[in-house]
């Protein structure tokens, strides 16, 4: 799992944020988490490559 986060911000109609959020209730999941999910389902479909605590660059951070 990513050490640290950073926010996303998206922009959908107050009816299709409720629906969602119902459902991720009734799933017992949170939102972030099928998002993030949706995130790397995305990046895998294309081929994208990235490990979790890359930088921007690509590079590994170095752990405290």
């Amino acid at each position: 799992m990513e050490q640290k986060t950073a926010r996303l911000t998206v922009l959908i109609d107050p009816s299709k944020k409720k629906a969602f959020e119902q459902l991720c209730a009734a799933q017992d999941v949170t939102p972030s988490q099928v998002v993030r999910k949706l995130i790397r389902d995305h990046l895998r479909q294309h081929g994208v490559q990235w490990s979790p605590g890359e930088d921007e660059s690509g590079a590994a951070k170095d752990a405290d």
